[in-house]
């Protein structure tokens, strides 16, 4: 009955910009913690940014520090990746996932309890 599904990856150059969404049925997402993972081919999950309480608290992998933003609609019940200045390494599945409780705490060893399926971003020229 809990669903998360994610959008909006897909094919872009170095520099480019996507905003991932995270569509989120059968719970309140102002409930819960949210995060985004993502892999690589060849490598291991890396956790890429979690929002607690909107406008609270947000953290994000370093190697994505300052480039990309996480936020909410929580009319809309979603979660969102606003991925800016994009590289190739950023390429991979990302994921989101969802945890009760309004605070991001040990976030990284992704143990959430809900996950979507994923949506592939290609970063290339």
């Amino acid at each position: 009955q809990f669903q998360l599904v994610e959008s909006g990856g897909g094919l872009v150059q170095p520099g480019g910009s996507l905003r991932l969404a995270c569509a989120v049925t059968g719970f309140k997402v102002d409930s819960y913690h949210i995060s985004w993972f993502r892999r690589a081919p060849g490598k291991e999950r890396e956790g890429v940014s979690c929002s607690g309480e909107d406008g609270i608290s947000a953290y994000y992998a370093d190697s994505v520090s300052g480039r990309f933003t996480i936020s909410r609609d929580n009319t809309k019940n979603t979660v969102f990746l606003q991925m800016n200045n994009l590289k190739p390494e950023d390429s991979g599945v990302y994921y989101c996932a969802a945890e009760i409780g309004v605070y991001c705490y040990d976030w990284e060893t992704g143990d959430q309890t809900y996950w979507g399926k994923g949506t592939l971003v290609t970063v290339s020229s």
